[in-house]
């Protein structure tokens, strides 16, 4: 059988390792740099012919810069006659960017998936796409992980007497409903209109939340818009504990501050699809691994065995 080989660009070689460690293989070496014209340079510094390859790469910022690198690893590996070359991508940022909802504007997520395809890419690894179309996109077998039995994992065993699951729009009610019947909770979910990128308004809350305990769930925290207006909403209805998770936790602009003091929301619970830097965490935060779900999914590629069981009680 073909051995796998494991790159890793700059996005986030930490979860790389922690892969490779939960595979028992090496992270292979790469080469990236800039000339002097700013013109990118990557090499892969090992043997991968008739290997097959894994490229880890989650397109956080700055996300030109990672997509790019990407590019130029997938091409590198079906220039070194890689077997077959998978590009594996925890977080896929032009997700969001799934219609044309303005005139005059490009179809973003579609069309970075036939820039991964025609750059080499022979399949993709992602997790929790924001908007679930966004699979059919890719013209090459994908697999679209989702984290909700890790993040459910955080609350076996507790009291949750009095808890509703709250997604904070109707796109996330699905993945809320799944994530609810994990812990054998009554889900709710905001009506959401975006005024802006940074500017939300939720009109009303479908379901009882008056006086509960919440979790919110959503795909990505960026901004933090959507769950800090969520997060108004609930203490306007007298809710008691709140607790914040999410998959991606980008935490951009002063999304941190603005959570850290909220005086209801007593977890925030997330994944390291994405670095996050120290100055970046809370003292009631907790970051869950996804590594050995990646692992476990590369494996089963790998020797070809499902990897649609792997999730078969949360559909």
């Amino acid at each position: 059988m073909r051995e796998i080989t494991i790159f890793s660009g700059t996005a986030h070689p930490e979860l790389a390792k922690e892969v490779c460690e939960c595979l028992g293989v090496p992270l292979s070496p790469i080469t990236i740099r800039h000339f002097s014209n700013d013109c990118l340079y990557v090499q892969l510094n090992a043997n991968c012919r008739e290997s097959d390859v894994f490229l880890i790469q989650p397109l956080v910022p700055p996300v030109q810069e990672h997509l790019v690198e990407l590019l130029f690893m997938l091409d590198a590996a079906r220039g070194a006659s890689a077997a077959r070359t998978t590009a594996v991508i925890p977080y896929y940022s032009y997700a969001r960017s799934d219609k044309k909802d303005a005139p005059r504007i490009s179809i973003a997520g579609r069309l970075v998936a036939d820039l991964l395809v025609t750059a080499g890419a022979n399949r993709v690894l992602t997790m929790t796409l924001h908007a679930a179309q966004v699979h059919g996109f890719f013209s090459v077998p994908t697999d679209h992980l989702n984290a909700l039995k890790i993040l459910a994992q955080h609350f076996r065993g507790r009291d949750l007497t009095n808890t509703v699951v709250v997604a904070p729009d109707l796109g996330n009610a699905k993945s809320a409903s799944h994530f609810a019947r994990m812990l054998r909770l009554p889900v709710a979910a905001g009506s959401k209109q975006r005024l802006s990128d940074e500017k939300v308004v939720i009109e009303a809350i479908v379901g009882d939340v008056d006086g509960k305990n919440a979790i919110i769930i959503d795909d990505e925290i960026a901004n933090g818009g959507t769950v800090l207006e969520m997060i108004h909403l609930l203490r306007e209805r007298q809710a008691g504990r709140i607790e914040v998770v999410c998959t991606h936790g980008l935490f951009t602009g002063n999304v941190i501050e603005h959570l850290g003091s909220q005086p209801n929301v007593v977890e925030i619970i997330t994944t390291n699809t994405v670095p996050i830097p120290p100055e970046k965490r809370l003292p009631n935060m907790y970051v869950l691994s996804v590594a050995p779900l990646f692992a476990e999914t590369i494996r089963r590629i790998h020797v070809g065995e499902s990897v649609s069981s792997l999730f078969a009680d949360t559909m």
